[in-house]
């Protein structure tokens, strides 16, 4: 939920934020005039009950005579204060859905428009030159015995994978790899739950506009995560926290499902784009004035990432209409795919301001004494679709690939993963 603060004194700022995210502006006005409505409601219940309580008194003080003729009154003013008392519970109800379908209001700077409308903010290392014609991450894959997508499609359906051999190692050195980075940076690891209740997914924003992207088990009421970002944020709902010792930064790992419900016919080839996968979740609880400089920060730790698996990168600024109704600015990390001809997202890192919070209810003290809603930001470490680019980046002529150094101790010291039978 946003700002309510803003919405009331300075509701053209959030009407051009939903207008370079391409949302409906009319839907501020909406909610302002809901805003008015569910006060007025709330007033005239107020009123109303203030007035019973009031006869309530002179019921009971009034002479034996009197009291019958009070009482039907006493009846007829209690119904008045049962409806008042509904019509301040729809206003509520009707404010809420209306408020909470606005998207968190973009940070300055964040450029307007949708998926191409990026800002280029820096390009980093140079990108792979081959002598022969190089190969796609699955044809190595395959190559390698580390990557059978016709047994995942057989065992699960389409954009289904095993991860074998080499492939299996890969990954798990690639998540072990981001882990102690992690640990290094002050990060608490967390194994994450999977399933998380409705509140809990709501409450992050991921059951606005890309709701069809989810999984739902329906006899449970249950959702599984796209990301343990869901979880991470979960994990202090309803809590006061202290941030006074520095902000609180967990590294949740979990599995991931998406349904990619809104991607048909895009990566369908390979593991760019598959329904699961497995992920290292960077997530920061901070004060609201230190988000922007926390956000650089997680930044960071994936550029360092990419640098070690001697990838070649670019840093973009998302465009508005690209964010994600949580995010108030969100930095793309795009590795270059040889075999594409153009650089592909591996990870991003989103600042949610205090939206996020004020939904799930986080927050900490203020030096007055009062509670006011944390920021939360999150990023990713480590994903299963980092293998697309370390095996195409890093090929030789034979279909062999070589390890980069920082990668090597966390697959026991194997320099060159040569091509099985």
């Amino acid at each position: 939920m946003i700002d309510l603060q803003l919405l009331r004194d300075n509701p053209d700022a959030v009407r051009a934020s939903q207008a370079a995210r391409g949302d409906s502006v009319d839907l501020v006005d909406s909610a302002l005039a809901a805003d008015a409505a569910r006060r007025n409601a709330i007033s005239s219940f107020e009123n109303l009950r203030a007035s019973q309580n009031a006869f309530g008194k002179r019921v009971a003080a009034a002479p034996k005579e009197e009291k019958q003729q009070l009482v039907a009154q006493a009846q007829s003013l209690a119904a008045e204060v049962k409806a008042a008392s509904q019509a301040a519970t729809d206003a509520e109800a009707e404010f809420v859905r209306l408020v909470g379908s606005i998207a968190n209001p973009i940070l300055g700077g964040v450029p307007a428009g949708g998926e191409d409308d990026f800002v280029l903010l820096k390009t980093v290392g140079e990108k792979p030159e081959f002598d022969f014609e190089p190969r796609d991450h699955l044809q190595l894959g395959e190559l390698l015995g580390a990557i059978d997508m016709g047994r995942g499609a057989k065992v699960s359906g389409a954009r289904f994978s095993f991860l074998t051999g080499i492939g299996a190692r890969l990954e798990l050195a690639i998540m072990n790899m981001g882990l102690d980075r992690a640990l290094a940076g002050g990060f608490i690891p967390l194994i994450t739950p999977t399933l998380v209740k409705p509140e809990i997914m709501r409450g992050t924003g991921f059951l606005g506009e890309h709701s069809d992207e989810v999984y739902h088990l329906p006899a449970d009421d249950l959702y599984l995560t796209g990301t343990s970002e869901v979880a991470l944020a979960g994990f202090h709902a309803d809590e006061i926290l202290d941030l006074t010792g520095g902000p609180l930064r967990y590294a949740g790992w979990s599995t991931c499902y998406r349904r990619e419900a809104g991607s048909g016919g895009k990566d369908t080839r390979g593991i760019i784009r598959v329904h699961q996968f497995n992920k290292l979740e960077m997530f920061s609880y901070v004060l609201p004035e230190n988000a922007e400089a926390e956000h650089e920060r997680l930044l960071g730790y994936q550029e360092e990432m990419l640098r070690a698996l001697g990838l070649s990168y670019r840093v973009i600024d998302t465009a508005a209409g690209d964010l994600g109704s949580s995010a108030a600015r969100k930095y793309d990390v795009e590795a270059w795919v040889p075999t594409q001809g153009a650089y592909r997202e591996l990870t991003s890192t989103s600042n949610c301001t205090t939206y996020q919070a004020r939904r799930l209810d986080i927050r900490y003290r203020t030096e007055s004494g009062k509670t006011a809603p944390v920021a939360t930001l999150n990023g990713t470490l480590a994903t299963t679709r980092w293998i697309v680019a370390i095996l195409e980046t890093h090929q030789r002529v034979d279909g062999s690939v070589v390890v980069p150094d920082a990668l090597r101790p966390y697959l026991g010291g194997v320099e060159l993963i040569e091509p099985i039978g």
